[in-house]
């Protein structure tokens, strides 16, 4: 199974709003040979937030083989016709270098209302959305009818250029997240994880699978974990520059358990640890200043990537 490390981020991470320093930082990904570069989702935000999908194929003319993937995109808050057809756009413009990863968005009711839906509804819409951008990426004339979203005889082009079309991942640590990826999912996608987390979760993916009795398992290689980074002389130096960073949505797990904090040559011991426990795809995400993105991303294309990719 291939082992790939991309890198990905929240917010804008920049030490200043200047679109230039995300192509560049694209362009920076590309000839240091990381996999892909993934975007957080936040529509409704008053922190400064791109929206992903619009980044995304600015940042595909700029390279010729990273790939790009949205970490998670709230499927609730958009139409599947419309997004199938942005999506689908994208994977065209690119030769076939997005990967949509999936999530039900945030707990904030009012971002739900702002978009015309309701929080309450998210699960059933996601289901439905996610048949739908599968059934317009392979087929014309589309009828479908469900309890959120009705289509009649509709086509969309251009179809993507991804030969099994793109692999929709399903993002989340819940149990219904465990379950959507099992039943209707091409790969699993998690944050704020442990090794042991991923490896409970990994299997219990294969057993609804099971229940599910659907016609084909997730491949091996489709399961993938988000990791934070900082890279300094030592521990407790990373840490202290992590530490205004560093996503702690989880009160009962520590955070060191998926953070690579420290010496280049500590992250192996960590990565590995994921890679026994069934992870192969990493999105490496930099808990540093904005003035050290680069020098950080450096580190990593030149200490880490060689041993993996």
């Amino acid at each position: 199974m291939a082992v790939r490390i991309g890198v990905g981020f929240g917010g804008w991470p920049f030490a200043t709003l200047q679109p230039e320093l995300l192509w560049d930082y694209a362009q920076r990904c590309e000839t240091l040979g990381i996999d892909s570069l993934w975007l957080s989702d936040r529509i409704v935000s008053e922190k400064f937030n791109i929206e992903p999908l619009i980044a995304i194929a600015t940042m595909a003319s700029y390279t010729k083989n990273l790939k790009f993937g949205t970490s998670v995109l709230a499927l609730p808050l958009r139409n599947p016709t419309i997004l199938a057809k942005q999506i689908a756009s994208i994977d065209f413009l690119s030769n076939g270098r997005l990967l949509p990863a999936i999530g039900l968005g945030s707990e904030n009711d009012r971002e739900y209302e702002s978009c015309g839906t309701h929080r309450s509804v998210r699960s059933g819409q996601t289901d439905e959305a996610i048949k739908i951008m599968r059934l317009l990426w392979s087929q014309d004339n589309v009828n479908f009818q469900g309890k959120y979203f009705s289509l009649r005889d509709v086509s969309i082009q251009p179809k993507p250029v991804q030969k099994d079309l793109p692999p929709i991942w399903i993002g989340g640590r819940s149990d219904a997240a465990l379950k959507r990826t099992a039943r209707i999912g091409d790969g699993w996608l998690v944050s704020q994880a442990s090794a042991l987390d991923v490896k409970r979760g990994i299997n219990k993916i294969k057993e609804y699978t099971k229940q599910y009795r659907r016609s084909g398992e997730i491949d091996d290689d489709h399961y993938g974990a988000i990791l934070n980074f900082c890279f300094a002389d030592s521990f407790n130096e990373a840490e202290l520059l992590a530490s205004p960073y560093l996503v702690r949505s989880r009160q009962d797990s520590d955070y060191r358990r998926f953070s690579i904090l420290g010496r280049p040559e500590n992250a192996r011991i960590l990565i590995d640890s994921f890679i026994k426990a069934g992870a192969t795809k990493f999105i490496a995400r930099p808990c540093c200043p904005p003035e050290m993105m680069l020098e950080q991303l450096e580190i990593l294309g030149q200490s880490i990537l060689p041993y993996y990719h």
